[in-house]
């Protein structure tokens, strides 16, 4: 099936480089490009109705993101990864979502702890309904951004994000279950009880070992399915 990349005309004010950015960025994440899959500004620039110029700068930069790779004679392509790549970004991602969460704990004020247990409550409630995966993975990214958000720094929060989207290009959000997703509402709870009680100790524990229980069971699916 062809990609249907949002087109630069649909971002009315943004620079060309950054809507071509954002579009590329969301095919690869969305898995409309697949790990391992050339990309080449001509066809990149007839579908995104723009020129070659913005879809050569936001290659750049996702180059610089880690979603694509440039090699000789092979062009841009997406990036691949093994389950070792893998378990290694987990554990980065475990270091920079543990020290933000460490961060929330002494900085996250009233309003932004009652948004993180607004979330847990809408997570309880989709779990309950049993909503689509996807419903349960968007409320699952809205708390762990919060997260990022009461910590107060804007450059962990951009690095916590880069390495938590490298394993995206396989859809890994699709791998997880129900009963997955009930030990993590119970986690986020566990989590939300640090923060409130400005333990932050407590919260970066938590939270690293969350990354990584749900890591783990990623992998191992991962290496079956590879």
């Amino acid at each position: 099936m062809k990609p249907q990349l949002a087109t630069p005309a649909a971002a009315a004010g943004r620079n060309a480089a950054q809507s071509a950015t954002a579009s590329i960025r969301a095919a690869i994440l969305e898995g409309q490009f697949v790990p391992g899959q050339r990309l080449t500004e001509g066809s990149l620039a007839r579908e995104l109705r723009t020129s070659r110029t913005p879809v050569r700068e936001a290659l750049g930069r996702l180059t610089t993101e880690g979603l694509v790779v440039a090699a000789p004679h092979r062009g841009v392509t997406v990036c691949s990864y093994g389950v070792e790549d893998l378990r290694e970004i987990s554990s980065l991602r475990s270091l920079l979502e543990g020290r933000a969460a460490r961060l929330a704990a002494r900085a996250a004020s009233a309003q932004q702890l009652r948004r993180l247990g607004a979330s847990c409550d809408r997570f309880s409630c989709l779990l309950a309904e049993e909503a689509p995966m996807t419903e349960l993975v968007k409320e699952n990214l809205t708390f762990h951004e919060a997260i990022l958000a009461a910590a107060g720094s804007p450059r962990l929060a951009e690095m916590a994000r880069r390495v938590r989207d490298l394993p995206l290009v396989y859809q890994t959000y699709s791998w997880s279950s129900p009963d997955r997703c009930r030990v993590a509402m119970s986690e986020h709870r566990r989590l939300l009880g640090a923060l409130e009680g400005h333990d932050d100790e407590r919260a970066e524990l938590i939270m690293r070992q969350h990354i990584l229980d749900g890591s783990d069971l990623l992998l191992a699916h991962f290496g079956t399915a590879a």
